[in-house]
């Protein structure tokens, strides 16, 4: 009997943490890997599972940049989730770990390193975050999505590989995506998300505005979970989270209009979508921020402020978008994608000498 050497994958706290580890599973059960995943349950734990990845949760604690009680609190819940992954990693005996950063990366990557155990980070965003800055003196490599952050990474373990993009994503067929919506095909299709939480910022300006958008658009709009906006006309269709749907959804839609998260855009980027960018600037660091002033810099997105965003503010930029939406798929037509996660398995398989 053949023993497939082990992988571990980590990472949580959000949507985002998970879709780029989920984008290289086929490449890594292709190169051999037997892959398991530490979270610390949540969503992470409902998408690993139905990939069919056996899941392993442990305790974490909230990587806070302010005071609060519940940073001592969270010291405890750390500590036991470094002894967690550490016995993990002692039954499971991992050839490497490739961290996507979130909170619970932190005790996963710790544990590793003390068994000595590679660990390969990724960062998605344009500014490494607090966990990735952390993890990084035990990582051997870091990986990273956008060509300016190479600035704030360890020269020596530094990787531009971009982002992983899901295979299914570019499998979305238009025709079922109108069905599925309940539109007639009449009128462009404009998207509107706010992320896998959902935004409600997006949610208000879009309610006040959608009278007039759906004289020309058929609108549907991702609100996320809890956040329904009580609208209805046959040229609007919402729902709280989609799952294989959203490729469907992605080939219908003309326009999108989104949150600012490095893996979302980047998918819209391959998919070749014209994009209206809201990054969320409100309680965050600023990260979405600076992934949509690459985007917007590079030709391929528009973007509005958050915290000046209005109903008619956010008609104007809609509008603005449909002008000028063939000079930005051509500017995103000529965007390099590459064979993203093909990269970073190769990577790992070197980092674990396996190749």
């Amino acid at each position: 009997m053949t023993i497939l050497p082990k992988i571990v994958l980590t990472g949580g706290g959000t949507a985002g943490h998970v879709m780029p580890n989920l984008a290289i599973l086929d490449e890594l059960r292709a190169s051999g890997f037997e892959v398991h995943y530490i979270g610390s349950g949540g969503i992470e734990k409902e998408l690993i599972t139905n990939a069919g990845v056996p899941f392993h949760q442990i305790s974490t604690g909230k990587l806070r940049r302010y005071f609060s009680v519940q940073n001592f609190l969270d010291i405890f819940r750390l500590t036991a989730g470094f002894i967690q992954a550490l016995a993990i990693m002692l039954k499971l005996k991992p050839a490497i770990v490739f961290s996507k950063g979130g909170f619970v990366a932190v005790p996963v990557t710790l544990a590793a390193w003390i068994c000595r155990i590679p660990v390969v980070a990724h960062e998605s965003d344009y500014s490494p975050g607090l966990a990735n800055r952390i993890i990084a003196p035990f990582s051997s490599k870091i990986l990273y999505t956008f060509p300016e952050t190479a600035a704030s990474l360890p020269a020596g373990k530094a990787i531009h590989v971009g982002t992983p993009v899901r295979k299914e994503l570019f499998a979305g067929s238009a025709a079922r995506g109108i069905k599925f919506c309940g539109f007639d095909g009449n009128k462009p299709i404009l998207l509107v998300m706010g992320g896998s939480q959902g935004a409600q910022r997006i949610n208000d300006a879009l309610k006040e505005i959608l009278p007039t958008l759906v004289n020309s658009w058929s609108v549907v709009h991702l609100t996320g979970k809890g956040k329904t906006i009580g609208y209805s006309n046959p040229s609007y269709r919402a729902f709280e989270f989609v799952g294989d749907e959203l490729k469907d959804i992605f080939a219908a839609s003309n326009f999108v209009v989104s949150r600012a998260g490095a893996n979302s855009i980047f998918e819209l980027l391959a998919l070749k979508k014209p994009m209206l960018l809201i990054p969320l600037e409100f309680g965050s660091r600023g990260d979405q921020v600076l992934n949509a002033k690459s985007f917007v810099a590079n030709g391929w997105a528009h973007s509005v402020s958050e915290t000046t965003m209005t109903g008619k503010s956010l008609l104007e930029a809609v509008d603005n978008l449909q002008r000028r939406g063939k000079e930005i798929a051509d500017k995103q037509a000529a965007a390099s994608i590459d064979l993203v996660p093909n990269r970073i398995v190769k990577i790992l398989l070197e980092s674990s000498g396996l190749s």
